[in-house]
């Protein structure tokens, strides 16, 4: 059984006393995939791999195109000089988006959630939480069930595509999973937990999908920062008890229909936003043209 809104989760858990987290993965153990232990141990797995990859981050990694790499570094350095105005949990949640997007268009390991080119939202918001306020791990794997859902949600309702949806169904899908997850971490009700994901989604409704020479990195990757630090002032926002006056489930159905407008140009295709800015074409020019001459062709230009 999908499910189908937001509501529904919230609607079950009042109903029924339980977690919003064990909502969540009993309607998935009803596709007879895995028990509830086995399905338990694959979530700790992909915890467990996200942290992995940014333990193994290669600093010295630069992407096949040049465009990505060393800034992952670069942040952490600011960081630990003290050197920014954010604070060390900000500092560290702008660090680790940067590290995975990274990783992504250096094609190491990554966990995609939900997608590839959204991967280090997720991870940006829960590792630094785990090294700062020490939830356990299995508060984590819960937390971990709660981002599933409401991306369950999210790709049904509308898109986790930049291809159909532009990138506010990927870096605002990640968000909106993660803003409800940190909810759900910090002891949020479900209630909270929807308001979270309806207010990170709400702020990057239009955000299009634009990627310079249609890789994956700019600004694909710097986005990810922009997706984690807004899941956190959702997140904050909604335990301090503000609400959407949009409901979460309407949020969503908006994105889709956005999506659906949005010109193919701002959908991944690389042909309008920043891909088709003067510096965005000459990157992509340099780009083929390195990749031709590699492959033994040559270009001709028209």
């Amino acid at each position: 059984m999908a499910i189908h809104s937001i509501a529904e989760l919230v609607s079950a858990a009042q109903m029924t006393g339980k977690p919003l987290w064990q909502i969540i993965r009993d309607d998935d153990l009803l596709e007879g995939k895995y028990d509830a232990k086995e399905s338990t141990a694959q979530m700790r797995h992909l915890w467990k791999t996200m942290c992995s990859a940014s333990d193994h981050y290669n600093p010295t990694l630069v992407s096949k195109s040049g465009l990505s790499g060393k800034d992952g570094a670069k942040m952490q350095r600011a960081v630990e000089a003290g050197a920014t105005i954010v604070g060390n949990f900000l500092g560290q949640v702008m660090t680790e988006a940067l590290k995975m997007g990274e990783n992504n268009a250096c094609m190491r390991r990554i966990v995609a959630a939900p997608t590839a080119g959204s991967c280090g939202v997720l991870p940006a918001v829960l590792i630094p939480y785990f090294r700062c306020y020490h939830p356990t791990e299995e508060q984590i794997v819960e937390a971990l069930y709660v981002a599933a859902g409401f991306g369950e949600v999210l790709a049904l309702r509308a898109s986790i595509s930049g291809a159909e949806g532009g990138c506010q169904a990927e870096i605002g899908s990640a968000s909106a999973m993660a803003a409800a997850a940190l909810t759900a971490l910090r002891g949020g009700t479900p209630e909270m937990m929807a308001t979270a994901c309806a207010l990170a989604l709400k702020s990057v409704l239009g955000l299009v999908c634009d990627p310079v020479a249609g890789l994956v990195e700019v600004p694909c990757v710097k986005r990810n920062v922009m997706g984690a630090v807004n899941a956190i002032t959702a997140s904050e926002m909604a335990m301090a008890g503000i609400e959407s006056k949009i409901p979460v489930d309407e949020v969503i159905d908006t994105m889709g229909a956005v999506g659906r407008q949005l010109p193919a140009c701002l959908r991944e295709t690389g042909e309008g936003g920043l891909a088709a800015s003067p510096t965005g074409r000459a990157q992509a020019k340099a780009f083929f043209e390195q990749e031709s001459k590699a492959n033994g062709h040559t270009i001709e230009q028209g």
